[in-house]
């Protein structure tokens, strides 16, 4: 059956190029696959032909560099002034602390977990000639007092980032960490103790984080104006994390034009949309929403290093499509292990999930099993394999009971996690997003029922707008 779906619907991609870093598989997303409740090619097709002006439009983007998410990637002077801010931010530092919520912070902690910083020991020699990178992200008070409380101060470093200078939890970490460092007679320190990043200009009002750093001589960097938190992993907001990690950052941009490079083109292509992955996993997302009753996106990687990604992918989707009633539900899984929890609903709950298996090329990776041991255990089998071919099997596995129980999984996968198969990766689901929105009919870049929400905090603080 394999044989007669077409390669572009089985690996589909950019360009080669882009293949190389990542691969898109909807086999399991088809009625040839799964039934009834798959797609036909016509549902694919018809919203496939409703993306040709939009993605026209993002080429002319992309062209004239009036789209600022696109323009990032060719850029390299914001890099080399965040090399520079953060090489005399860590002059003496043991620790480089994070604060910064949202978008803000989920980019910069998926780029981050390439060197998987929250698994003991699993980081390479050289991080450990670096500051470590810690993240604080979601405003709990007992967790501000206890981190702060626990801290080195004399050797920590902070940095502070919110693209409108007025984000509450943000601003209320950083004055508290201020405080602490008076409090422990460090005052003199405090603009040499923290960096910042936030909109040179100012909408509506005032710039609070950047009148503070003015106040205590901290430098800041420029946030850009024109993309939102939830969109910044390319700009500095994403790529200061990768720095303090060692990563290249450059390479993270790259992978991301690469995943892309049908929009900077000269000239279109005819059919390209057919093999255009971002098109491709949009007109499925959208046609399972809205022909099948799908209502929950599912977002599954196979890999702790990408686990920060599934909760970054479910901000970009539930922010920019749930608007006027429309939209599904993000929902951000990590395997193997939600194969213990969640996959019995996935397989025989209610039939309103869109699965999307992340594979990543575990095969011959991890310990070796030792053959007296397995066979101790009853597990024969496994003697002389490794940990990463269980994995691999599993996640092969999953994906084929899913197609066979009739429940639509995407299969989408990376040979190795590195800055250009993760920036790819990244660009690749942007673009989806933005995409999946026009055919939804709302706009991608804004956010209206949150700004309410921040109005309302603000109301029952009685903090003046």
């Amino acid at each position: 059956m394999d044989e007669q779906i077409p390669v572009r619907l089985r690996h589909s991609g950019a360009n080669d190029e882009s293949c190389s870093l990542y691969r898109q598989s909807i086999v399991g997303c088809l009625a040839s696959s799964c039934g009834s409740h798959g797609l036909e090619h016509s549902d694919i097709d018809a919203r496939l032909a409703r993306l040709r002006q939009p993605v026209q439009a993002l080429r002319e983007a992309a062209r004239t560099g009036s789209l600022e998410h696109f323009a990032i990637l060719d850029r390299e002077d914001d890099i080399v002034a965040a090399e520079v801010a953060l090489a005399a931010l860590s002059e003496g530092a043991r620790t480089i602390l994070f604060l910064g919520t949202g978008g803000s912070g989920l980019g910069g902690q998926t780029l981050a977990q390439i060197n998987g910083w929250h698994i003991p020991g699993s980081f390479d020699a050289r991080q450990k000639l670096r500051p470590r990178t810690r993240f604080l992200d979601n405003l709990d008070a007992a967790t501000l007092a206890g981190t702060l409380a626990s801290l080195d101060l004399t050797t920590t470093r902070f940095v502070v980032i919110s693209k409108s200078g007025g984000t509450a939890e943000t601003l209320v970490q950083m004055i508290a960490a201020i405080d602490a460092m008076r409090s422990a007679g460090l005052a003199e320190r405090i603009g040499r103790s923290f960096l910042a990043v936030s909109d040179p200009q100012v909408f509506g009002g005032r710039n609070a984080l950047r009148q503070l750093c003015q106040r205590f001589s901290i430098p800041v960097l420029d946030h850009p104006t024109g993309i939102g938190g939830r969109y910044s992993c390319f700009s500095i907001v994403g790529l200061l994390p990768a720095l303090a990690r060692g990563l290249d950052a450059r390479a993270v941009r790259r992978g991301a034009k690469t995943a892309v490079r049908v929009l900077f083109a000269e000239h279109a292509q005819p059919d390209e949309l057919k093999y255009f992955a971002p098109a491709i996993g949009a007109a499925v997302a959208i046609a399972f929403s809205e022909s099948r009753g799908v209502r929950t996106n599912v977002m599954m990687p196979y890999s702790d290093r990408l686990q920060r990604f599934g909760h970054w992918y479910a901000q970009l989707w539930a922010e920019s499509l749930g608007k006027g009633g429309k939209g599904t539900t993000p929902m951000a899984c990590l395997g193997p292990v939600d194969q213990h929890s969640q996959l019995q609903l996935f397989m025989d709950g209610p039939r309103d999930h869109f699965i999307t298996l992340l594979e990543v090329g575990s095969q011959d990776q991890g310990p070796i099993l030792a053959a007296d041991l397995a066979a101790w255990v009853g597990l024969q089998e496994l003697a002389g394999r490794t940990a990463g071919d269980l994995v691999s099997a599993q996640s092969a596995a999953v994906a084929e009971a899913l197609a066979q129980a009739g429940r639509p999984v995407r299969v989408m996968g990376v040979g190795r996690i590195d800055e250009k198969s993760l920036g790819a990766l990244l660009m690749h689901f942007i673009v989806e997003t933005i995409l999946a929105a026009h055919l939804l009919g709302v706009d991608p870049f804004d956010q209206p029922g949150v700004e309410l929400a921040k109005r309302l905090t603000r109301e029952r603080l009685g903090i003046q707008l």
